[in-house]
């Protein structure tokens, strides 16, 4: 799985999303869409995303997929871009007019285009950052060992993942799994801003970084995962990926919530 994930937003064309492997490009802007050999199908898939607004420039700017992380050239004369962390507490980067290759470091990532009035935004995600295991720091004159399924247990996919499989490492083994909406609701009081949509997103996120379905490097997205929740927290009770102790990171049990 050693690709960029590019989400487009509403109004874009393809609607898709746009898988790159390591090395590939995609350029975004006002011009036509041209075809060659990337994207998200056999065939032959997009390597320009059209962006049609007029306070966008034809040729816009260029995402790069570089095995673990992707940068962004601005080709934009005055417009400078913002590329946000979603997940930060304002947390982003600029990237200058004329600037090639800025290196971006978040593992999924909101990029904003100013476009006269407007803030057009896209989604980047990539899935591919690794996380090297605290416990093993390798051999003196070596490598830590990079984990068989890198998360970051700092982000909101994580503590998506900890509320699913909360009512199994109470002592439940069987218990249901939460619902989307239940989710949403346990995890108010330290994400305001929580919602079913988000909580999905970050469902659907987990299932490509967990490689329950097939990862962006593959041409076929695969066929639709059932029993995706099921499934999620039956790999990570499996492989102790969330562990009782990361419990601690959910909000108080509301009263009288069985614990």
């Amino acid at each position: 799985m050693n690709s960029i994930i590019v989400v487009p937003g509403p109004t874009m064309s393809p609607a898709a999303q746009i898988r790159l492997a390591p090395g590939q490009t995609l350029r975004f802007g006002r011009g036509p869409l041209r075809r060659s050999g990337i994207g998200t199908g056999g065939g032959g898939g997009p390597d320009t995303l059209h962006v049609p607004h007029a306070g966008v420039s034809r040729s816009a700017g260029e995402i790069t997929a570089t095995a673990t992380y992707w940068s962004l050239s601005n080709y934009s004369r005055s417009a400078t871009y913002v590329v946000e962390n979603p997940e930060g507490a304002g947390e982003h980067i600029k990237i200058a007019p004329g600037r090639l290759d800025a290196p971006v470091p978040f593992e999924f990532a909101r990029l904003v285009l100013p476009a006269g009035s407007e803030l057009l935004t896209l989604d980047v995600w990539a899935p591919r950052h690794d996380y090297a295991d605290r416990d093993d720091p390798g051999e003196p004159d070596g490598e830590p060992t990079a984990l068989p399924f890198p998360l970051d247990r700092s982000s909101r996919y994580f503590l998506v993942l900890t509320a699913l499989c909360e009512p199994r490492l109470r002592g439940a083994p069987h218990a249901p799994l939460p619902t989307v909406e239940q989710v949403v609701e346990r995890l108010k009081p330290s994400w305001p801003a929580a919602n079913r949509a988000a909580v999905q997103w970050n469902i659907d996120y987990l299932a490509v970084k967990l490689r329950l379905k097939p990862g962006p490097d593959t041409v076929d997205p695969g066929p639709r995962l059932v029993g995706k929740k099921e499934t999620l927290v039956s790999l990570a009770l499996r492989f102790d990926l969330v562990r009782e102790t990361d419990l601690a990171a959910l909000p108080a049990a509301p009263t009288g919530t069985a614990r």
